[in-house]
């Protein structure tokens, strides 16, 4: 039962981050392609979750947590490049 369970949401899972990367690639502006970068790093924390829960372990809460970490000082890191961007085209 687990198998068909991990193989549906991996399935759901890969869908939207196919759909993710289609709008890191073809985003207007680089705020569209922040977002879905960070959109797709939440996909990847939820797909670790599913899989920690489906399985009864925490092997790989470690993971998780950097790749929050990751999420967190890249979001912050564009936010600044916007900020000084716009504040040199004033």
């Amino acid at each position: 039962m687990s198998d068909v369970l991990l193989i549906a949401i991996y399935a759901a899972f890969g869908v939207a981050g196919l759909l993710t990367v289609w709008r890191i690639i073809l985003g207007p502006s680089i705020l569209d392609r922040a977002v879905a970068s960070d959109v797709l790093l939440t996909l990847v924390m939820c797909a670790l979750g599913a899989e920690m829960a489906v399985n009864g372990h925490t092997r790989t809460l470690p993971v998780l947590l950097i790749v929050a970490a990751v999420g967190v000082f890249g979001s912050i890191s564009i936010a600044r490049f916007v900020a000084r961007r716009d504040g040199e085209g004033r």
